[in-house]
C-alpha cells in the first residue's frame, strides 16, 4: 500500500525579506513539512543558509523542518542543526567519506536520517545505506540552484528503491527534489515517491495554499 503523499515546499524559492510569513502562508496552506536548502559553495555552486536560519524557523513554525545539507564534508555541521530544530536531515551519499557513521551520528542526536543521491548517483550505489536511514532523497535536478528543469531518467533508480524497499523496508520513505510541478508529480508519484519538494510551484504563486492543493490533486 503507498504511503501517504507529503508535500514539502522548498524556502530557496521564499522572500527571504518575508520568511516568516511567508512559511505561515504554507503551513496554513496545508504544507506537511518545510524543506531547507543548505549549501556551502563547494559541494555546490552555491551559497544559502545555515543552523541560525533553521534555529530561527523553529520559533515560528510548527511544521518539521528538513534539512537538505548539500556542503561538502557535513559532519561538522550536524550538532548546529540538532541543536537548531531540525527534525529531518539528508546528507549527500556523494559528500561523505564514512556515509554509515554520519548517518548513524544524525540518529544519536535525534534526526530523522536521510539519504541524498544526485541524479548521476546509481541505485547500486545507495543500496548498502537503505537499512540505516529513514528517507532517500533523490535529486530529479543537479543541486545548487532552483527553478531548474525535471530529469525524468531518474524514476527508473525511484522504482529501482521501490522495488527494494517492498520486499526489505516498507516504512523507508522516497523523497524527491527538482523540477516538481503539476505536470511532474503524477509521473513520479507513480514511480513511488512519497514526499515531494517544491520550490517554484509554491512560493512563485500567489495563492499558496491552491498551489499546495494542486499539486496533492495532481500526485493523486
Amino acid at each position: 500500500m503507498p504511503h501517504a503523499v507529503a508535500i514539502c515546499p522548498s524556502i530557496l524559492s521564499a522572500d527571504f525579506a518575508n520568511l516568516a510569513n511567508e512559511c505561515a502562508q504554507v503551513t496554513t496552506g496545508g504544507a506537511d513539512m518545510l524543506h531547507v536548502d543548505v549549501m556551502d559553495g563547494r559541494f555546490v555552486p552555491n551559497l544559502t543558509i545555515g543552523a541560525p536560519v533553521v534555529g530561527s524557523l523553529a520559533k515560528v513554525t510548527s511544521l518539521p523542518l528538513d534539512c537538505h545539507l548539500m556542503v561538502h564534508e557535513p559532519d561538522h555541521l550536524l550538532g548546529d542543526f540538532a541543536k537548531a530544530g531540525a527534525k529531518r536531515l539528508s546528507v549527500h551519499i556523494e559528500a561523505c567519506r564514512h556515509l554509515h557513521r554520519t548517518v548513524q551520528r544524525v540518529r544519536s542526536l535525534g534526526m530523522s536520517p536521510g539519504v541524498a543521491v544526485n541524479p548521476h548517483t546509481s541505485f547500486s550505489m545507495v543500496e548498502p545505506i537503505l537499512r540505516e536511514v529513514d528517507f532517500v532523497l533523490v535529486m530529479s535536478v543537479n543541486p545548487g540552484f532552483g527553478g531548474q528543469s525535471f530529469i525524468g531518467s531518474v524514476l527508473d533508480k525511484v522504482r529501482a528503491i521501490d522495488d527494494w524497499r517492498r520486499d526489505h523496508r516498507p516504512n523507508l520513505r522516497i523523497q524527491i527534489d527538482g523540477g516538481i510541478t503539476v505536470d511532474t508529480i503524477g509521473e513520479a508519484r507513480q514511480a513511488g515517491v512519497d514526499w515531494f519538494v517544491a520550490g517554484s510551484a509554491i512560493f512563485g504563486k500567489k495563492d499558496r495554499a491552491a498551489a499546495i492543493a494542486a499539486l496533492r490533486l495532481a500526485a493523486g
